[in-house]
């Protein structure tokens, strides 16, 4: 017997993404100061608080997917009024890592699709090539869209478009058992 179908995972970077980075001038948002530290970092007045209800109305399952780890849920999520997501802890490197970066393959790629077993998925992030769609295409045995953001910019309005429509397209639910 099987479960109900499983949501679409997001897979979601923060540096270029949340905290654009790579212009001559970037909006402040100013930040909620129930959620500020003193030592907080100063780039995080870039993060756009109308983000979280953003991806909060999005059909999937948020997973932090950024090199912040678990810090994305102590300094980011409260800022855009998200709650606790669930954080990719990343492997170690290897020989293997080392040789896909070499190729191209960025050193998440992997870890990603290990990470999504076999779960349709959206990864959205500002380091994304052909070679990981390419990769994830011939080793994820779902869908998936891989969405470079600009990391001048951030996550923008066609960003949200683009992603929300490929979460309710009929190719990202999973396949209905058979019947018998």
């Amino acid at each position: 017997m099987t479960g109900p179908p499983q949501r679409a995972l997001l897979f979601l970077d923060v540096d270029g993404p949340l905290l654009p980075f790579g212009a001559a001038e970037y909006p402040n948002h100013g930040t909620d100061p129930r959620a500020c530290d003193a030592d907080a970092n100063p780039l995080l007045a870039r993060l756009d608080p109308g983000h979280g209800p953003r991806l909060l109305r999005l059909p999937c399952d948020l997973v932090w997917a950024t090199a912040w780890m678990e810090e994305a849920n102590t300094y980011i999520a409260p800022r855009l009024g998200l709650p606790e997501l669930a954080v990719v802890i990343w492997p170690e490197q290897t020989e293997v890592d080392d040789r896909d970066e070499r190729a191209g393959l960025h050193w998440k790629t992997r870890t990603l699709v290990v990470r999504a077993a076999g779960r349709p998925f959206v990864w959205v992030d500002d380091e994304l090539t052909d070679t990981d769609r390419a990769w994830v295409a011939a080793h994820h045995r779902s869908s998936a869209l891989l969405h470079h953001v600009d990391p001048r910019r951030g996550l923008t309005e066609a960003d949200f478009t683009t992603v929300a429509t490929w979460l309710r397209s009929p190719h990202v639910a999973p396949p209905s058992p058979p019947t018998t």
